[in-house]
């Protein structure tokens, strides 16, 4: 790793910038999920990275992130994480493959499947919202279900595959499969994330492809950001009925920008 890797050039506003970004990402990957979109563009048009070192050094922040939200969220005890190893393995083993299928997929062909995948999440948000806005713990034991396992599986390869988004789609899971609602969902998403993350994240580093100036930088202020979510989270009676407005807000807004990028 030379010195370059380390050395950050940012004007007062483009590091105000960075604040409000990574602050805001923090919140929106905690709560919901889709912050990349905000964290992934700042780092290759504002600091100047190439796309397949903004997309590793990106990592650095979703992984510290995470880590914050679980110890949050665990903390805060509005997550049961008994029995998450059940869904922890075969969501790995999935994102290593879907790391191998991500190779050699255009651009273009990327955003058609993200686009086509958040316009579905917006469908199933839409369906029965009390489902979404209810206030349950869930049932850990459905973890152990045959059918959980394959869904949980088949989300670590699409966040081997991509990632972007990956949370909105593993609390659909929890929220529809498993009875939690989105509060107490939340932290075992972040488990999960954090599984997702940090294998990647030492593959990306032993080729010499995150920077870790700017990935630190922004990771800091995306831990801010958790830390806050997690007390919004925690605290507020009508934390559900507002993760769920952000969820749609979100979802739409992804769909919106990865259609638009291929138009």
């Amino acid at each position: 790793m030379n010195g370059s890797m380390f050395s950050i050039d940012l004007t007062v506003w483009e590091l105000l910038l960075f604040a409000v970004a990574g602050v805001s990402a923090g919140v929106i990957n905690t709560l919901a999920g889709s912050g990349s979109l905000i964290t992934l563009p700042l780092l290759m048009f504002v600091a100047g990275l190439p796309a397949s070192v903004a997309n590793a050094t990106n990592r650095v922040g979703v992984l510290l992130q995470a880590v914050v939200g679980v110890l949050g969220f665990r903390k805060m005890e509005t997550t049961n994480y008994h029995n998450s190893g059940w869904i922890l393995v075969p969501a790995v083993i999935g994102s290593v493959l879907g790391a191998r299928i991500a190779v050699g997929l255009s651009e273009r062909s990327m955003n058609y499947v993200i686009g086509g995948l958040m316009v579905f999440m917006l469908l199933v948000l839409l369906f029965r919202p009390e489902r979404w806005i209810r206030e349950s713990v869930g049932d850990t034991s459905r973890h152990r279900r045959p059918f959980n396992l394959a869904v949980f599986f088949l989300i670590g390869v699409y966040g081997g595959f991509l990632q972007v988004g990956v949370g909105i789609f593993i609390l659909a899971a929890l929220v529809l499969l498993n009875g939690f609602s989105l509060r107490s969902g939340n932290g075992i998403k972040l488990l999960l994330v954090t599984a997702f993350t940090l294998p990647a994240l030492i593959l990306f580093l032993a080729y010499g492809q995150v920077h870790l100036g700017y990935g630190l930088l922004m990771a800091g202020f995306q831990a801010i950001g958790a830390s806050l979510a997690v007390r919004f989270a925690a605290r507020f009676q009508d934390a559900n009925r507002w993760i769920y407005r952000l969820l749609i807000v979100i979802v739409a807004l992804s769909a919106f920008k990865m259609f638009l990028e291929n138009t």
